[in-house]
């Protein structure tokens, strides 16, 4: 087996395209992923308001949120703010947040996990004992232990999510790593002399690519969830920044008598989430070389 060049990896893209494109799912899960990106970046131009503007027509005589109609297609909140606003610019949070939380989650597994596979001995051992450990605790209780500590804001709920993140990625990257690294290529490599950080990043990391593509986008929905639920519990992004959460946890008293302050950020964050995974499903069967040959 020889090792994977960056060339060959370009020009797979367009067969990995080509086949993703055939599933049905795939195409609705970037569809929906396209159309929320498109509707954070157009807020300001999609919709009169501002995030924050509490309008005098945007409650009833009896001070009560307004419902779903031709001035305010989503309703309005407890405050008169526009729903649809709010949650347009709330999708900057989650997408935010999912990508850069997921990001450097996937940089840090990433790291971890191919240093502990290829090394392995006391460094494998120790690294290894760190994941396990950080595994041993319930993802949502540490961050909100650690949202807990610092001051919530966007940036710090992203690292505080980060941070509890990347041992799943770590622990399929340590599998990964610790068989390529007993491949006769790689041992070929080592005898003709070739350094640890060549090896590493020359010829192990391609390999990994496709599985870390896989892990990237499915782990952008778990991150929007986690974002979501923190939120929601009062540790996550505060108020006045809109999110998806936040904005189920400061309507939620009035869900029996206005249930679309609940109903549709609750539908944002399931839709996001659901589109992601079918996109990071297509990708995994896609970029899994067992699959290649086979039609959904």
């Amino acid at each position: 087996m020889t090792a994977i060049e960056p060339a060959t990896l370009r020009s797979a893209a367009p067969s990995v395209w080509t086949r993703l494109r055939r599933r049905k799912l795939a195409l609705i899960g970037l569809a929906l992923i396209a159309l929320t990106f498109f509707g954070a970046i157009f807020a300001p131009w999609l919709t009169p308001y501002e995030p924050n503007d509490q309008m005098f027509d945007g409650l009833t005589l009896q001070g009560a949120p307004m419902p779903p109609g031709a001035q305010f297609p989503l309703g309005t909140d407890l405050l008169g703010r526009d729903l649809l606003t709010r949650i347009l610019y709330g999708a900057r949070t989650s997408l935010i947040i999912g990508l850069v939380a997921n990001g450097v989650a996937l940089v840090i597994g990433t790291l971890i996990g191919i240093t502990a596979g290829y090394f392995r001995g006391f460094i494998g051992s120790a690294l290894m004992r760190l994941t396990d450990l950080m595994m041993a605790f319930p993802a949502l209780l540490l961050a909100i232990c650690l949202a807990a500590i610092f001051q919530p804001s966007l940036w710090i709920v992203a690292l505080v999510i980060a941070t509890v993140n990347w041992v799943q990625t770590a622990r399929v990257i340590y599998t990964e790593t610790s068989s390529l690294s007993q491949r006769e290529f790689i041992a070929a490599e080592k005898t003709l002399g070739a350094g640890h950080l060549r090896i590493l990043f020359r010829h192990i990391l391609p390999h990994l690519v496709p599985m870390i593509i896989v892990w990237g986008t499915l782990g952008i929905s778990t991150t929007v969830l986690l974002e979501a639920t923190l939120s929601y519990l009062g540790v996550g992004v505060q108020p006045p920044t809109p999110s998806w959460g936040n904005i189920i946890f400061e309507n939620q008293t009035y869900f029996q008598a206005a249930p679309w302050l609940v109903f549709f950020p609750g539908l944002a964050i399931v839709i996001l989430a659901l589109a992601f995974n079918l996109v990071g499903d297509a990708l995994r069967d896609v970029l899994d070389p067992t699959q290649r040959g086979q039609e959904q």
